[in-house]
């Protein structure tokens, strides 16, 4: 039976009787079978063809290794949650669920955790993570800011429940007590990260005036651990958050061989949470001895110093002369000068009081009402002169208008004379003229008995050879023209009694106008 069965003849029997099925219920069979055989899965693998989130917000790539590949798929909801963003090339540590793609025939990883594999992988990120910051000039140390010496009110961003925040209250309240605002945040977990970047920009939107008081000094603080517990303060929102900041921050996160990035961004990294502490506040003990040394210097020095000046005085008293004897050369030189300056007093008093009376003389002589009778005096004789001279003047120009009158009268006389010999002279040529025209036209010449021929283009005829037989021409006479036609033979050759006259076609009267003489 089982030889029958391997047979071509069989095979081919027991595939026609096999029932059929669509593509899409074979693609939900093997759908069901994949998820129902693997289920959860946890995968390492390198992340390939990483473009970013599509427009979705879901992401698609790969994970491969040295042999093999397999798509992978994270949902946006799950994308926003990740500790871990996918980067290409990154080794990591997937978990999910094994799932086929009917549209493809293909199967896929719905990935819900992703981690680095292993702390090469995550060096590599956090190594790569550090030269972009930098590239950007996070790293700058222009953009550090100094600290307050003595700040109001401290921020401290840490765990509320860790042994950090005691160390940092206890060790500030030992040193200098100020007053502490606590932002309180997780320190480790995917939504770590977050948590620490709101609390840094909370920080900066407080007012100094607000109820909650603007801290002057931010201290973010963490515990030891190793390099996946601190991975929170190497996220890039808390690096650019801290950063950004306008208060002055303080970085203590982990030991003193630990190394965060947000450490190359902040004002001051500190080894320690308790060296925060220090770093923030001074010792008021230290200050007030300070303050008690510098003040007993002070006074000493004081004391030492009217001590030297006491001493400088009673040295000067003694070089100083008796007052009397000092002052007896002054005094004796302030009495002599004083003599001269009573003198020259009483003499300037006398020099002005004659110099003032010459003035008094000088004025009386030349008062205004002295002067005003003398020039009032003038001003009449410039008058009569005035009026003198203008009617010596008024009658010369009366005579001489009187003779130009005179003198304009008889010319306008002449003149009047000359034009009507001339406008005579003048009438008795034209009449010349005139006569003389009549007597040149050619109306009187036509009077007289005279012709004028033309021909019909207006030519004037002066000879039998400008003729042509049959030629028709215009004869002006005195009363009119005639219309002649010539005849072949001239009228010299031809007899008295063969001469015909034409036959008068058309008379016209004769145009005296003075334009058509000629």
């Amino acid at each position: 039976m089982s030889e029958d069965t391997d047979t071509p003849t069989a095979q081919m029997i027991i595939g026609a009787n096999a029932p059929e099925i669509s593509v899409s219920e074979l693609s939900q069979a093997l759908k069901r079978t994949v998820e129902d055989h693997f289920g959860r899965v946890r995968v390492r693998g390198e992340i390939s063809n990483y473009r970013g989130p599509h427009s979705s917000g879901h992401a698609y790539f790969s994970l491969k290794d040295e042999n093999a590949r397999i798509d992978a798929v994270i949902w946006k909801g799950v994308m926003l949650k990740l500790r871990t963003r996918p980067q290409e090339g990154l080794e990591v540590l997937a978990t999910g669920r094994i799932t086929t793609y009917p549209g493809k025939s293909s199967y896929q990883i719905i990935i819900e955790i992703l981690e680095p594999a292993g702390v090469g992988a995550l060096m590599a990120l956090l190594d790569a993570r550090r030269r972009q910051l930098a590239a950007e000039g996070l790293f700058d140390e222009s953009r550090k800011q100094l600290l307050p010496f003595l700040p109001k009110t401290i921020g401290v961003i840490t765990s509320p429940t860790g042994a950090v925040i005691r160390d940092i209250l206890h060790r500030i309240a030992d040193r200098f007590p100020r007053h502490i605002l606590l932002w309180p945040v997780r320190v480790q977990g995917e939504t770590s990260a977050a948590e620490i970047s709101a609390a840094i920009d909370g920080f900066n939107a407080l007012t100094p005036e607000g109820d909650i008081p603007r801290p002057d000094l931010i201290i973010v603080a963490r515990g030891g651990g190793s390099l996946e517990d601190l991975w929170s303060f190497n996220e890039e929102n808390v690096v650019r958050a801290a950063a950004a900041s306008h208060i002055p921050l303080i970085s203590a996160i982990g030991h003193e061989t630990d190394t965060t990035l947000i450490d190359f961004v902040s004002d001051l990294r500190a080894p320690t949470p308790t060296a925060a502490a220090e770093k923030s506040v001074p010792v008021r003990d230290d200050l007030v001895a300070a303050l008690s040394h510098n003040r007993r210097r002070l006074m000493s020095s004081w004391e030492r110093l009217n001590e030297r000046r006491k001493l400088e005085i009673n040295n000067l008293n003694r070089l100083l002369l008796n007052a009397d004897a000092f002052l007896a050369a002054p005094r004796q030189r302030v009495d002599r000068n004083s003599e001269r300056l009573n003198r020259l007093i009483y003499k300037l008093k006398d020099e002005r009081r004659l110099k003032l009376a010459r003035f008094s003389s000088l004025l009386d002589r030349h008062s205004p009402q002295v002067e005003l009778a003398r020039i009032s005096e003038r001003i009449r004789g410039l008058t009569a002169r005035l009026n003198q001279s203008m009617l010596a003047s008024i009658g010369v120009e009366k005579r001489a208008i009187q003779n130009s009158t005179q003198t304009t009268q008889a010319t306008s006389k002449r003149l009047d004379h000359a034009m009507t010999q001339y406008i005579k002279k003048k009438r008795d040529y034209f009449d010349h003229l005139s006569h003389l025209q009549e007597t040149l036209s050619h109306q009187a010449a036509l009077a007289r008995g005279y012709a004028l021929v033309r021909n019909t283009t207006g030519a004037l005829i002066r000879s039998v050879s400008q003729t042509h037989p049959s030629e028709m021409l215009v004869i002006d006479l005195s009363d009119g023209q005639v219309i002649t036609q010539v005849i072949d033979a001239p009228y010299a050759s031809l007899g008295q009694d063969k001469i015909t006259v034409p036959k008068k076609i058309s008379k016209k009267k004769a145009d005296h106008k003075q334009g058509h003489l000629f």
